[in-house]
């Protein structure tokens, strides 16, 4: 029976398939969760940012006097806030700078909010600040110069607190979360990473290992045969019987090019994984071509009793190639119909036109699902031939005929119904 390496290769890893896909899916949820808790988080400690200058304001109001009306500011602290780094506060009396540095800067120190404010006093009758203030990380100092305050027109006094670095400050305060949450998404996604690894890499053994296999089967029987035949042929009765030595013979010389045939799809397929296929340009008769390709098939089209049919829309079509390349992948393409039919019939078209030419192999074989279209240009891949056991090979011949068709900046389109044929037709421009 004909072996599908990639389903095979499904089949005994399918739980391994799973596996990782599931722990490449937990692996983002758990960043996904860590992310949105690191953004969770950032929100909490803006929040506690504000309580704490809040906090700091009210106890401003409880160390000087700014207000006519103690109470007043247990109502409204903070008259507005432009923006979450600037907090305004109004104010009925303006205390001395000094003053108002010395007691903010223990009011904020007290609420651990340890990072640079720079406080402007806002006279309402001058319409501008009358005095500013510089407050560090640790310690009240005077106001750097110049600094760039931005005034907000006010019918009232007001006390404006502007903590330029707030973003970075919370961002501090976040350090643990932050280093933790970078470590733990790399460690995940190298986990993430080595699993897709892994899996490739348990692919690949996996194909090796029924490369293997099939190269071991498909090299026994050959080898097996013409050891049969040698032996029958070192009898020395053997020359007496001319008919029976011609067919032995005849034994050797077909399985002995068989070998060849597949060392040099092998050789070849090492070549095109190396570089480029290189191709050789040249101008040439199609049916020359196609005329060849069936002589070097006659063997194995008398031996399964193909009827092979020829159809050109001109007598002379001449088509620009590489002949040998083309010539190989016309091979492959008519083996592949006789292999897969009990009673073989292909039908080989030709035709160009001023765009392009092309080439067409129709057979009444099996017939190719369209799910597994995608798949048949895959290196080793194997169609399931359901009852059709007497078909072996690498899977490599679509394969490589896919890689000729590409060196010709051309395209291969497949047409194949199951129980019926399938049609490989070759497209290449002009």
């Amino acid at each position: 029976m004909a072996i599908n390496f990639y389903k095979g290769f499904g089949m005994r890893s399918a739980t391994l398939k799973w596996i990782v896909l599931t722990g490449c899916v937990v692996i983002a949820l758990i960043i996904s969760t860590q992310l949105y808790w690191l953004k969770h988080i950032y929100e909490l400690e803006q929040r506690q940012f504000r309580t704490n200058v809040v906090k700091s304001i009210r106890g401003l109001f409880e160390d000087i006097d700014l207000s006519v009306d103690p109470a007043s500011h247990l109502k409204q602290i903070i008259t507005e806030q432009p923006d979450p780094n600037t907090f305004i506060i109004k104010a009925d009396t303006l205390p001395p700078r000094d003053t108002l540095l010395y007691y903010l800067t223990h009011e904020l120190t007290d609420f651990d909010v340890i990072t640079e404010c720079i406080v402007g006093a806002y006279d309402t009758k001058k319409q501008s600040y009358i005095y500013k203030g510089f407050i560090g990380s640790t310690h009240a100092q005077v106001a750097p110069d110049p600094v760039s305050l931005q005034v907000y027109p006010a019918d009232y006094h007001y006390i404006l607190l502007h903590f330029p670095d707030r973003g970075k400050y919370i961002l501090a305060q976040m350090n643990f979360w932050i280093i933790g949450s970078v470590i733990l998404i790399l460690v995940l996604t190298g986990l993430a990473v080595s699993l897709f690894y892994f899996y490739k890499q348990k692919f690949l053994v996996e194909i090796q290992k029924d490369f293997v296999n099939n190269f071991t089967h498909e090299f026994k029987t050959p080898l097996a045969v013409m050891k049969i035949a040698s032996e029958v042929l070192a009898q020395p009765a053997i020359v007496k019987q001319p008919e029976r030595m011609e067919k032995y013979t005849s034994i050797i010389k077909h399985e002995t090019e068989h070998l060849q045939s597949q060392v040099e799809r092998l050789l070849k397929m090492a070549v095109s994984e190396q570089r480029d296929l290189p191709v050789e340009m040249q101008s040439f008769s199609v049916k020359e071509l196609i005329d060849q390709a069936l002589a070097k098939l006659q063997p194995l089209i008398e031996a399964s009793g193909a009827k092979v049919g020829v159809k050109l829309e001109e007598e002379d079509v001449q088509i620009t190639a590489d002949k040998t390349h083309l010539e190989l992948a016309i091979v492959n393409l008519i083996e592949n119909g006789i292999k897969y039919s009990s009673s073989p019939s292909i039908l080989i078209e030709a035709g160009k036109n001023e765009a392009e030419s092309f080439i067409a192999v129709k057979d009444n074989g099996v017939g190719i699902d369209r799910r597994y279209y995608k798949h048949i240009f895959k290196k080793f891949y194997r169609v399931p031939t359901g009852d059709i056991h007497n078909v072996k090979g690498f899977g490599l011949g679509l394969n490589f005929v896919k890689k000729i068709v590409d060196a010709h900046n051309g395209k291969i389109v497949v047409n194949s119904v199951p129980g019926i044929g399938t049609e490989f037709r070759i497209i290449l421009p002009v």
